[in-house]
């Protein structure tokens, strides 16, 4: 078992480059399958679901090289039309966009319900209701999703609820359909807009995506392209916040500012001291802090992906701060780990009340998704004393080399082997 060693105490000092996009780059790996000519895709980071899909990608026949470190050629002209690994598919939530793209090369897939971070009910329903209305017939049976098409056809779709997932998939299905697709109510992340950037560079005809309603005309098919990956927000969203919770001092570099608005306007309200350039962004921390009120909301608001993270600055923040969560029922499990360390937090439904300006105690605690685990480490490098933090597993999906990268950053903690039980008994 793996597990990190954060040294309390210690403050960001340095500077840093964000690696491509998580959340877009999960959806660009499958779309490449839309084709049968080959692409290349670049800046995309290294990190474990990135390899999780290479391996689906292989099994399904693509021929797949890293050209170069961050660039990946994919040649999928020969891909087998059966369903994918079972064993790779339930790892991680994103192979959900392998129906899209499969339904649209082949014209069915045999699927499990996708796995990934335990967030709380994340239904699949906006997704359905997308292929269903482009013609596709979907039985859900014993836990795999069955979809098949005669032909898919162009169709006005309305989502109920504004959805990444459904958004994407959607797309992915209707860039190859008969006639012309009209998405309303859609998701604007810029993540969206890079998946329709790569569609579009294939040969696709997508417009409006970044907009609440995205329209597609359909293309027999997909050529060759190179595409290289948007900078990743969140990844940059966390060294800020980092940054800002320790008192350090933090340059950010190869990120787009823009895409960090609200981030950026919620830390200058806590007091956070930022200048932004054309691809940087430098943050300092500031002894004067504020508390302050934070809700979550699809882009353009303050991204769901930051709010555990943005939690351990609030502890650090005199007075009483509420964070609200708006988008995923569950994403308030790493509370519990939190108040381990000494943190004040009450939990009212969806919003969680924190007392701020208390200090944090090192306390052995585990990691259970993704951006939670990403909070523990901001959590030990505040705190008083060595904290062991177990489930780096789950960080690994989502932040390359995370303990190098913060070493960076001029701050200790290091990625250790355990062979039995670190903590006996527990």
């Amino acid at each position: 078992m793996e597990y990190l060693q954060i040294e309390g105490k210690q403050r960001i000092n340095g500077k840093v480059k964000v690696n491509g996009a998580k959340n877009a780059a999960v959806a660009i790996l499958p779309a490449a399958l839309l084709t049968e000519e080959s692409v290349r895709i670049g800046n995309l980071p290294r990190i474990t679901d990135i390899d999780k899909l290479v391996k689906i990608l292989e099994a399904l026949g693509a021929k797949v090289s890293f050209t170069e470190e961050r660039y990946l050629h994919i040649d999928s002209s020969d891909i087998y039309d059966l369903p994918p690994p079972p064993s790779l598919v339930n790892k991680f939530r994103a192979s959900y966009y392998l129906m899209g793209v499969l339904l649209g090369r082949f014209g069915r897939v045999e699927i499990p319900m996708p796995g990934g971070c335990d967030l709380g009910p994340r239904p699949i329903d906006q997704h359905i209701k997308g292929f269903t209305a482009l013609g596709a017939e979907v039985e859900l049976d014993h836990g795999l999703v069955k979809i098949t098409a005669n032909k898919l056809r162009g169709a006005h779709i309305y989502l109920d609820v504004v959805s990444v997932g459904a958004t994407i998939n959607i797309m992915l299905a209707a860039v190859k359909a008969e006639g012309k697709t009209i998405i309303e109510n859609v998701a604007k992340e810029p993540e969206i807009v890079d998946v329709a950037n790569f569609l579009n560079a294939m040969g696709g005809h997508v417009v409006g995506a970044g907009t609440d309603v995205i329209k597609i005309q359909g293309v027999s098919e997909l050529g060759s392209a190179e595409h290289t990956v948007i900078p990743d927000r969140i990844e940059a969203g966390t060294f800020m916040i980092a940054a800002a919770a320790t008192g350090g001092e933090a340059l950010i570099t190869d990120v787009i500012p823009k895409h960090l608005d609200p981030v950026i306007a919620k830390l200058k309200e806590v007091g956070i001291i930022l200048e932004t350039g054309t691809d940087w962004i430098k943050v300092k921390g500031n002894n004067k802090l504020s508390s302050t009120d934070v809700k979550t909301f699809p882009y353009p608001g303050f991204p769901t992906d930051l709010q555990a993270p943005m939690m351990v600055l609030l502890t650090q923040v005199p007075g009483t701060s509420y964070l609200t969560e708006n988008v995923f029922e569950g994403r308030f499990r790493h509370v519990g780990e939190l108040k381990k360390m000494g943190a004040r937090i009450k939990l009212g439904g969806r919003t969680a009340i924190i007392e701020g300006g208390h200090e944090l105690v090192s306390a052995p605690i585990r990691a259970t998704d993704l951006r939670g685990g990403a909070a523990f480490i901001i959590a030990g490098l505040v705190s008083c004393g060595d904290t062991i933090l177990t489930g780096v597993e789950h960080i690994d999906r989502g932040y390359e080399d995370i303990e190098i990268r913060l070493r960076q950053l001029g701050v200790n903690l290091k990625r250790k082997t355990a062979n039995g039980e670190i903590f006996p008994g527990k």
